[in-house]
């Protein structure tokens, strides 16, 4: 169910989070894993605002490449027709939520593909890509050399 689902990626994420300082400090030591986990968690926060967004307007995007594909292998008069203007006005059309990818499939001519199973292609290989990017980037990270450990000095002098 929906919410066996939640409760098991939440769970994840709390797991990640609170393992988070111990594997800081085991890369980059233990003084300064506080700032460390800081600039963690606002990356992470930003990543979570960022990637929705970025997903949704790469779907917008092949969602208008799609439409206007559809558009120019419908019939001009046809198009007309069905939404009471000439194709001149789509963009205006589309915005108002008027044309769709379904309803210019109602008039478009048989054979022609529909595109909506397609959408997201753009939006997942791009996310494919940063992920894998992400993957490179953290198995280049190795622990700090201990010759650029900071010396502590003794007080006992």
């Amino acid at each position: 169910s929906k919410q066996w689902y939640q409760r098991r990626v939440r769970a994840m994420f709390g797991g990640v989070y609170s393992i988070l300082p111990a594997y800081e400090s085991d890369l980059f030591g233990t003084k300064y894993v506080g700032a460390n986990h800081g600039k963690m968690l606002l990356f992470s926060s930003t990543a979570a605002l960022a990637g929705p967004s970025t997903f949704l307007y790469l779907r917008g995007l092949s969602e208008k490449a799609a439409i206007s594909d559809l558009v120019s292998k419908i019939d001009p008069a046809a198009f007309l027709e069905k939404f009471g203007s000439d194709v001149s006005a789509l963009d205006t059309l589309v915005e108002a939520k008027t044309v769709t990818v379904a309803k210019l499939m109602e008039i478009a001519p048989s054979g022609v593909v529909d595109p909506t199973p397609f959408l997201y292609d753009t939006s997942f290989y791009s996310i494919a890509a940063a992920i894998g990017v992400g993957a490179v980037a953290h198995s280049l990270i190795r622990p700090v050399d201990p010759k650029w450990y900071e010396k502590v000095e003794d007080s006992t002098k």
